[in-house]
């Protein structure tokens, strides 16, 4: 599709975004590189200057956008069936003019990736299309389910953005896990550095600062624990890690389990990773907090009443 030549007036929406990320949320389809050889070659200017992608908006600055061809969703995307939309048409947990925070079945990527052209965002949208500005907050593994929040303003994605990258615990995580063997009543705070390594991450002494709290809220005889966990710290992996180091990984962790455990598991009905983002305590930009629950999931009671 030729999209004409465009001139966009910054509203308070917007104010305070770097220039590229205002781009690309406004030019879907619009691959990066060419819209950064345009801001180069000052194509794409700001109040009638060339500007720096890292310009930082501010209200009533005219972005002015030169003629481009953009791939519409139809023709870079097929739609998603009725069968991966249903998955997501009763998750909300609470919605209000800048947030939508849902609960994300397990199994389900937050966005698309290689092989895999819907995730929990692009699935959204097409379910919301009165929401142009809907994106993540932030993330959940594929295999975690629970509390997942969408901004769906650009002012409430940066608040959120800015939560997480400058104040780590003033968001409140709080998750659940099914974990293997008897997990100490006084095993309180896991606090182990994590160091990436490829696609792994593992507890190194180089590794970024990671602190992770547990707690026992329910033990199945000696061979499993209900642990409630809540992140100090939001590495990549994070609780998978510091609780398989700490002798008692997940339940169905393919990757940092006990494939013993795992197949006891399996045996009797569990299915996939064991870890539940039970609540989020979020703090809003007027001060106040808002609290959001993601009940434990059904198959998990049935799963620990057989008493693994």
């Amino acid at each position: 599709m030729r999209r004409p030549a465009t001139a966009i007036t910054i509203n308070d929406q917007h104010a305070g975004r770097r220039l590229d990320k205002f781009l690309r949320s406004q030019l879907k389809g619009v691959p990066a590189g060419l819209l950064f050889q345009l801001l180069r070659k000052g194509r794409l200017r700001v109040n009638g200057r060339k500007a720096e992608q890292n310009y930082r908006l501010v209200e009533g600055d005219v972005v002015t956008i030169p003629p481009l061809t953009v791939e519409t969703p139809e023709e870079n995307t097929p739609r998603p069936s009725s069968a991966h939309l249903d998955r997501l048409r009763d998750v909300v947990l609470h919605e209000d003019a800048d947030l939508l925070v849902m609960d994300k079945p397990a199994g389900m990527a937050v966005h698309k990736g290689t092989g895999n052209p819907f995730g929990v965002i692009e699935l959204m949208r097409h379910l919301r299309p009165d929401l142009p500005e809907l994106e993540l907050g932030h993330r959940l593994d594929r295999d975690t389910s629970g509390v997942l929040a969408l901004a769906k303003t650009p002012t409430m994605l940066r608040h959120l953005h800015g939560l997480l990258r400058d104040r780590e615990d003033e968001i409140g995580r709080h998750y659940l896990a099914i974990v293997a063997g008897h997990l100490p009543d006084d095993m309180a705070v896991l606090d182990a550095p994590l160091l990436r390594r490829d696609a792994e991450v593992v507890v190194h002494p180089d590794g970024q600062r990671a602190e992770t709290r547990v707690e026992v809220r329910r033990r199945v005889a000696d061979r499993a624990t209900l642990v409630g966990v809540r992140l100090l710290t939001g590495r990549r992996h994070q609780i998978r890690v510091h609780l398989s180091h700490a002798g008692h990984p997940i339940a169905g962790d393919e990757r940092y389990g006990d494939p013993r455990f795992n197949a006891q598991v399996a045996s009797r009905g569990g299915r996939g990773l064991h870890l539940h983002a039970g609540t989020m305590v979020i703090p809003l930009p007027d001060g106040a907090e808002l609290t959001v629950t993601a009940p434990m999931p059904r198959e998990w009671e049935r799963l620990i009443d057989t008493g693994l």
